[in-house]
């Protein structure tokens, strides 16, 4: 084939493999073998609990782990009059505490069984009681092992109709949860592969053109997965970053293999030889892969600035499957090509043998009526368009972000919802206490203690709790586990107002007087709290990490500064269009009927930022992939006009389908039964259809058309940055010559 009179690393490296085809594939299958295998033996590291939050959290969490304390799994079971009628100084009412007790010690499965009478945990009404208990044996485990215990609590029930005898714990929670939505999940997860198939057989007509993409996008999932392993011994990794990289990797594997073979199929259809249209695929649609590659990495690569264990992982791991993938892309995919040359389109779907073999300049009907008016009326397509985008936006304004709680995240499609919402009715903050962790010299000297039971006079007095307030001493590890009920329960807000008066009043008047004693308060109210405000603190360092680098980058590849302006205003007018729609739809309620959202009324704390993230990432794949059509355009001639509808019209039957498929996918995890996974699938669906549509096929051609010229302007004293441009005329691709010494860019 040659070398080519083209400048770019993917044009460079396309060719290799072209050239070098069956040594490309091979570099490759071994890649992702060794990565796997590397990976499985080396094992995953997942994030420690000690380990996901900074602050007081973090440093109770310390003290436990260092002290050699195993916390172990607690459960409860709640004993409730159902009318009212039973109270807790009736026989039957004894009876049946008895009978809870005795079925459950009798399981062999548990240790330390109090019984309320005991312990003084009756509700005020008197109609209410907690027997409690620890599982034995490793708690990260124990819900494998509730179920004996499950089945004796529901038998001591069928004996006593006229009360109310249910479990809530950890371990039980952990169990229904896993029971509901375990399955969930996977089908999710296995249910994209043939939906991005199906619409990839429609796209192309083809099976093997259709399989090349999914066969891509699986193998640098794969090999992702291996290198996490590998990885997570520096950085740790867990089951939501394999999540979030399983979509990631689905979503830019698939859309990276499809501008390469599309632009093949294009160039081969306007009359080319498959070496040539290989060649000008790798230089174009290569470059704008890579260009577009680098993008979504420095944004993923925005999460590691959150200081959050569970956001780091989730960066990392997204950041490796698009490296990947974007290496496959340049490399493997045009090797296969060659090896594959007609063969492409071998296994033709019959009523999809229709396909349309035009040259580049026809370009789709639609989106060809839809750009004769945005371009003849650019300034009112403009106003329309981005007016209706703010208005879309606008809900986003008073956005509400929250942890949700267990009502909010799951409905009242699980029991342990009920049951979660009666024990906090019964005993507000019992379900979830805040535990203070206090770490003396000597936990048994008399100013300790004393200041311990000041600590648990106060905590009542300050109304911060209503008690009971139990204490725990670990003699030998001089550590004592305070456990605090929070008055408010289940509504945060108030949770929180008691866990602040703990912290800020209670605290510093009775522990904090003692030198040398370290009380972190923690809990999972407290751990909420924290991880809001570190969230929080991190939102202005990550939006402007990614805004930054993203323009510099667009500087640097499409040497305009114009260009760069305008993408990172028109990716964040996406964005904010995607947090409108949640907003509507999951605080106020507009159409959530239709996504089974009722009630919600909050937005879950950590998905602005993770939207932002991958939505910036995933926007500039549509972004890069038309603009650098439009200065092919612009490079071999046209006018700026003329290079715009060019641009637009060739690359919307890719952009639309590569949309349709992200929307597709992303759907999937809007049907989940969990609330914050329905607000993610919803946002990116939302947000990636408003990409592929408003902002690429109106927005951007009617800025661009009014700027004209203005869009390549780059100021004299800026010519000295680096240029990472290169020539995209596929009439220099199409002669093959021998150049040496060639400086390589992207």
């Amino acid at each position: 084939m040659g070398n080519t009179q083209v400048r770019g690393l993917a044009a460079r490296a396309g060719g290799w493999s072209a050239r070098h085809r069956w040594a490309a594939v091979g570099i490759w299958v071994l890649f992702v073998v060794l990565a796997m295998g590397l990976g499985s033996a080396a094992g995953r590291v997942d994030v420690a609990e000690s380990d996901q939050l900074k602050g007081e959290t973090h440093t109770a969490a310390r003290i436990i782990d260092d002290a050699g304390i195993e916390e172990p799994a607690g459960e409860t079971v709640l004993i409730q009059s159902k009318d009212g009628a039973v109270k807790a100084t009736s026989g039957a009412f004894r009876a049946a505490v008895a009978d809870v007790v005795r079925a459950v010690d009798g399981t062999g499965k548990v240790t330390d069984v109090t019984s309320p009478y005991d312990t003084h945990t009756i509700s005020r009404d008197g109609r209410s009681a907690l027997v409690q208990f620890d599982l034995r044996g490793d708690a990260e485990t124990a819900a494998d092992r509730i179920e004996p215990v499950l089945n004796a609590v529901a038998g001591v029930q069928k004996e006593h109709g006229s009360l109310r005898i249910e479990e809530i714990g950890g371990a039980s929670m952990q169990k229904q949860y896993k029971d509901a939505f375990g399955d969930d999940f996977q089908k999710a997860e296995y249910s994209a592969v043939p939906v991005a198939l199906g619409i990839l057989l429609i796209a192309f007509g083809a099976l093997v053109a259709a399989l090349l993409p999914v066969a891509l996008a699986i193998t640098a999932i794969m090999a992702t997965m291996g290198l996490m392993g590998l990885v997570s011994h520096l950085q740790p990794m867990s089951d939501t970053a394999n999540s979030v990289m399983l979509l990631v990797g689905m979503a830019v594997g698939v859309d990276y293999c499809l501008f390469y073979l599309r632009r093949e199929r294009e160039e081969r259809a306007a009359g080319r030889d498959a070496g040539t249209a290989l060649r000008i695929a790798a230089a174009t649609s290569g470059r704008a892969i890579v260009v577009s590659g680098v993008t979504v990495c420095v944004a993923m690569a925005g999460m590691l600035f959150t200081g959050l264990a569970e956001f780091e992982a989730m960066g990392l791991a997204s950041l490796m499957v698009v490296a990947v993938a974007m290496v496959g892309s340049v490399t493997v995919l045009p090797a296969l090509l060659s090896l594959l040359g007609e063969r492409v389109d071998k296994g033709r779907i019959p009523f999809l043998r229709r396909r349309r073999q035009h040259g580049t300049d026809d370009g789709s009907r639609f989106w060809t009526a839809v750009l004769r008016g945005v371009l003849a009326k650019p300034l009112v397509s403009v106003v329309v368009a981005a007016g209706a985008l703010l208005a879309v936006a606008a809900p986003a304004l008073g956005m509400k972000t929250q942890q949700l709680t267990l009502d909010q995240e799951f409905g009242d499609s699980l029991p342990m919802v009920q049951t979660y919402n009666r024990v906090n009715d019964a005993f507000p903050g019992g379900s979830e206490p805040a535990q203070v962790v206090v770490k003396a010299k000597d936990i048994n000297a008399a100013e300790v203690r004393r200041a311990l039971a000041d600590f648990k006079q106060e905590a009542i007095a300050s109304g911060a709790s209503r008690g009971p307030v139990d204490i725990k001493l670990h003699d030998a590890q001089n550590v004592a586990l305070v456990s605090v009920p929070l008055v408010g329960g289940s509504d945060m807000d108030k949770a929180t107002e008691s866990l602040e008066k703990l912290r800020d009043e209670v605290r510093p008047a009775t522990l904090g007087k003692v030198a040398g004693v370290q009380a972190p308060v923690t809990g999972q109210v407290a751990g909420n709290h924290d991880f809001n405000d570190q969230l929080m603190g991190s939102v202005v360092p990550v939006f402007a990490f990614v805004v930054v680098f993203a323009f510099l980058l667009m500087l640097l590849s499409f040497r305009s500064l114009t260009i760069a302006i305008t993408s990172i205003v028109l990716n964040l007018l996406s964005v904010a269009a995607a947090y409108g729609i949640l907003v509507a739809v999951f605080q106020h309620g507009w159409g959530a009927s239709l996504v089974g959202a009722e009630g919600v009324g909050a937005i879950v704390t950590w998905l602005p930022l993770f939207l932002f993230v991958i939505l910036f990432g995933l926007s500039m794949d549509y972004h890069v992939f038309v603009v650098s059509r439009i200065r092919e355009a612009r490079v071999r001639g046209r006018d700026t006009k003329d290079a715009i509808r060019h641009g637009v019209v060739t690359t919307a039957g890719v952009v639309t389908s590569a949309a349709v498929i992200m929307v597709a996918v992303f759907a999937i995890f809007g049907t989940l039964s969990m609330q914050s996974m329905k607000q993610m699938g919803v946002g990116l669906a939302a947000a990636v259809l408003i990409d592929a549509t408003v902002i690429r096929g109106v927005l951007l051609p009617a800025v661009m058309a009014l700027l004209g010229e203005r869009n390549w302007y780059l100021p004299r004293w800026l010519h000295r940055l680096p240029d990472l441009t290169h020539d995209e005329a596929p009439e220099a691709i199409a002669r093959p010559v021998r150049e040496e010494g060639e400086r390589v860019t992207v």
